[in-house]
């Protein structure tokens, strides 16, 4: 991280990258026991949280992750009752999953409550659901959390973790998969974030290669584009737990219900057709 009082820069010496945003002030930081997390008001993106020196969520351009990693996946499940997020502590994707009528119980599992009190003093309207009946939030490892889990008690799986360091290192490997697959019912979906196609396609390929070992049946990559991110490109990485094609439930006037500022069927489609250098890194 780079700060001159007018500017954070978020430099990425392996990619030869960096990200910058015009700063208004910091307007709080804290050391938790995990990691190092900073607020800023900026000029144009509104609030931006800051975790060990890399961007995490603004104000401006939030709508793009959450709505891609809740929206797609759970419209490609038949019948998500039971959803779980790992990470996600500023409840942006829980605020999205209970826009689904059909869902009965989200758990949030995040290992630093001061993530989401933070979120809830400067990010309140990514909190709006965390006080819904169908709401849990649970402040602890999500490593633990998922290795303890029932079998076959959940429908859908959703990593919102930070990069693969620190705290959320080991929900990137094997290991920890095939946990995921155990708490997963027959038909079940794991959707993870998984950083650029452009600049960690290793990353990716890695990853789906130790889902594949992990046990589940096939998985398939979507992307979408995210400002503060690495490269401004993102993606999602989703692991089904049997084979088959994904389920496309996109009805019109239920779409239309959700409020999305960018999720909608086309953008749904468009999202799983990956480029060549894509295809051909993942064997597709």
């Amino acid at each position: 991280m780079s700060l001159d009082n007018t500017w954070f820069t978020e430099p990425m010496d392996k990619t030869g990258t960096a990200f910058s945003l015009k700063l208004g002030e910091r307007v709080h930081a804290e050391q938790t026991p995990y990691q190092k997390i900073e607020i800023y008001r900026t000029e144009t993106f509104g609030h931006l949280m800051v975790i060990d020196g890399c961007t995490m969520v603004s104000t401006r351009d939030n709508f793009l992750y959450h709505e891609m990693m809740s929206h797609p996946a759970l419209y490609s499940h038949p019948n998500p009752r039971d959803v779980v997020v790992v990470g996600g502590g500023d409840c942006g994707t829980l605020r999205e999953v209970l826009k689904h009528g059909e869902v009965q119980h989200a758990t949030q599992v995040e290992i630093d409550e001061r993530v989401t009190r933070l979120a809830e003093q400067y990010f309140p309207e990514l909190c709006v659901a965390n006080g819904d009946p169908r709401a849990t939030l649970f402040f602890g490892d999500g490593i633990a959390w998922m290795k303890e889990a029932a079998p076959e008690s959940l429908d859908l799986i959703i990593i919102d973790s930070t990069d693969p360091v620190g705290p959320a290192e080991g929900l990137f490997g094997k290991k920890f998969y095939v946990d995921c697959l155990k708490a997963l019912r027959p038909g079940g979906m794991l959707v993870q974030q998984s950083e650029s196609p452009l600049l960690h396609i290793d990353l990716i390929v890695e990853m789906h290669k130790a889902m594949h070992d992990a046990g589940f049946a096939q998985t398939r990559l979507l992307h979408f584009p995210q400002v503060i991110y690495p490269s401004g490109w993102w993606s999602g990485s989703i692991a089904q737990k049997t084979a088959g094609p994904l389920a496309e439930r996109l009805d019109p006037a239920t779409l239309q219900t959700l409020d999305t500022q960018y999720y909608n069927a086309e953008i749904h489609r468009a999202a799983f057709a990956v480029p060549n250098f894509v295809k051909r890194a993942l064997g597709v």
